[in-house]
């Protein structure tokens, strides 16, 4: 594919569009080489996300949220679909390519504690990315990164201190530093509060929404905790064994979850207030295996009102009205 190709169908408000993406893990191959069982990750993927928004994806552990946003940076090399940033199919890069695409396109980790090398300073850590990509001369360097350093809430007397040194909270703004060292237009967000307490959980979720002001960042932002996303998200995607089985504003999904997947999760939000009788949901049975997805609706094993045409026809992602989309067999009838 040539490089800085346009795609037609591009929508130029949107900096992200992932179409029809699909990724599959090889689980056994014959002898020559053919993949005759695999683990389907991410199916049938599709978005867009306009510049300074955030996108949360939820859905539960398992259900491919980490790959989607793996396979988007081309961590994990897409096995179908396209990806298309900033007008670019950046599908088919190479990773010389992509050196360039990375600058623009950075990711902060769900562990603080592993994804920080431990031999280090955080001087170190936050320097190596702005000199290899010759973000500002290196005689700026040093006065560049206690610049990031202090826009992140860390004090400047960490430049010579070590991961070890550090509490959870602390260690995710140095991932967080690290990931705008480069000036990114795109941040993957992998639940990065996930590891820390309730308390420290604010504070980073505080600080991500100030430097996307103050940077005009655009999140993907991958979490479990509802509230969380409720809070910082602009549109919410839920997946489900890999395959978005709704998309939408906020506002849209919270008001009106047109999926029994999406229904259920949000039944499960705690209430502040303990005299109000929550409505809960209860799924039945197991999430199937990504490895032997079932026929039709992947959700038809679980859903309380699956249908005979559930068990043996995929729905279609459909747009509902107003960029609110969904797969579910119930909604034309």
């Amino acid at each position: 594919m040539a490089d800085n190709k346009i795609i037609e169908t591009f929508d130029p408000e949107n900096i992200l569009e992932v179409h029809n993406l699909r990724k599959c893990f090889p689980l056994k191959k014959t002898l020559t080489g053919k993949v005759t069982r695999e683990l389907i990750a991410v199916d049938d993927v599709s978005f867009g996300l306009k510049a300074g928004e955030t996108l949360g994806i939820v859905g539960e552990s398992g259900c491919g949220k980490t790959t989607l946003g793996r396979a988007i940076l081309k961590l994990h090399q897409p096995t179908s679909g396209r990806i298309i940033f900033e007008g670019q199919d950046i599908t088919d890069f190479k990773s010389s390519q992509m050196r360039e695409i990375r600058k623009k396109m950075q990711i902060i980790f769900q562990d603080p504690y592993s994804s920080l090398p431990p031999r280090s300073t955080v001087g170190g850590i936050l320097s190596e990315p702005v000199t290899v990509h010759n973000i500002v001369p290196k005689s700026q360097v040093k006065e560049y990164v206690l610049d990031l350093m202090d826009k992140c809430g860390l004090r400047d007397y960490y430049y010579e201190r070590y991961p070890h040194e550090f509490s959870g909270g602390q260690r995710q703004r140095i991932c967080i530093a690290r990931a705008l060292s480069v000036n990114p237009k795109l941040v993957v967000c992998d639940e990065p509060v996930s590891a820390l307490d309730v308390s420290i959980q604010a504070q980073i979720i505080n600080l991500l929404k100030k430097l996307q002001q103050n940077m005009n960042l655009t999140y993907i932002f991958i979490s479990h905790d509802l509230s969380v996303v409720k809070f910082i998200s602009d549109k919410i995607g839920v997946m489900y064994l890999g395959s978005m089985v709704e998309y939408g504003a906020k506002a849209d999904i919270f008001s009106n979850p047109l999926h029994p997947y999406t229904q259920a999760l949000f039944s499960a939000i705690p209430h502040p207030d303990p005299d109000v009788k929550m409505n809960r949901i209860i799924l039945k049975g197991d999430i199937p295996s990504p490895a032997n997805p079932p026929k039709g609706c992947r959700f038809h094993t679980r859903c309380p009102y699956a249908k005979d045409i559930c068990k043996e026809v995929t729905p279609e992602f459909k747009d509902y009205g107003n960029g609110h989309c969904a797969a579910c067999h119930l909604l034309d009838e």
